[in-house]
């Protein structure tokens, strides 16, 4: 994390509270360097993703106009990494129709031709829906929609028993998120913090992203484990704190 990103956190997070208390207003920061793909509510707009060389080719893919091979997109990237975001963003660009692949039916209705369509978590596709997915693929190609889809893993390890499903899954034009760089691990754990009404200073930022996992779900679970460990001790997430629960051995290490 440089001294510039420092900064930026540096000159917009509030001062230590002076009562000693954990959790005070939140900072005026801004949407785009904090908010991501969160399990709390949060603003899903286009303004409020942040980009980072991990997530660039997919948020340039998604939300750029860019022309995909054959109008299908599969977006692969780990729990957390901001999928669901993007899909949602796509949504209100396009009017797109937003599925989950597992709950789709074995017979689901179909679109209008020509109709974006959007199926999330396509590694939970159940066996029983795998037909009408085949015929909802062929259908949109056909027709000239488009299909979005996103999974946790390349198509060629999901189990899918339709040869002719796995096939076309397996061909469609792959994109990206990779593990978080600097600037997005810092922006998560600062989500992560404000989520829970934690504003540690930047320098408890700084110390985790050079300590943690370079993982999505290590940002969530460093903070969890601080969260726990501030109430449990009645105090605020310091860098004294951070210290001690990483060099425990508690938070996932790089």
């Amino acid at each position: 994390m440089t001294g510039e990103q420092l900064s930026l956190l540096d000159d917009t997070w509030p001062a230590a509270p002076r009562s000693g208390t954990r959790r005070g207003t939140p900072p005026a920061l801004d949407a785009e360097q904090l908010t991501f793909d969160w399990s709390l509510p949060v603003a899903l707009g286009p303004e409020s993703f942040f980009v980072s060389e991990s997530n660039a080719d997919a948020h340039a893919m998604i939300t750029g106009g860019l022309r995909w091979p054959e109008g299908r997109l599969l977006l692969v990237g780990p729990e957390g990494a901001g999928k669901s975001h993007l899909v949602r963003i796509w949504q209100t660009q396009t009017g797109a129709v937003r599925l989950a692949a597992r709950d789709l039916s074995a017979a689901p209705a179909l679109p209008e031709p020509g109709a974006a369509v959007a199926v999330e978590d396509m590694e939970a596709l159940p066996a029983a829906a795998e037909q009408a997915m085949f015929h909802l693929h062929n259908y949109l190609l056909q027709t000239g929609g488009r299909l979005l889809m996103t999974a946790d893993r390349p198509a060629a390890q999901w189990r899918i028993g339709l040869s002719d499903l796995a096939s076309r899954m397996q061909a469609a034009h792959v994109v990206r998120i990779g593990p978080p760089d600097d600037a997005l691990l810092a922006a998560l754990l600062a989500k992560h913090f404000a989520d829970r009404g934690i504003f540690p200073h930047p320098d408890v930022m700084a110390f985790l992203v050079r300590r943690i996992e370079r993982s999505h779900a290590a940002a969530a679970a460093a903070v969890a484990l601080l969260d726990r460990a501030s109430l449990a001790e009645g105090c605020r997430v310091t860098l004294a704190l951070a210290r001690r629960i990483v060099d425990s051995g508690e938070t996932p290490g790089p």
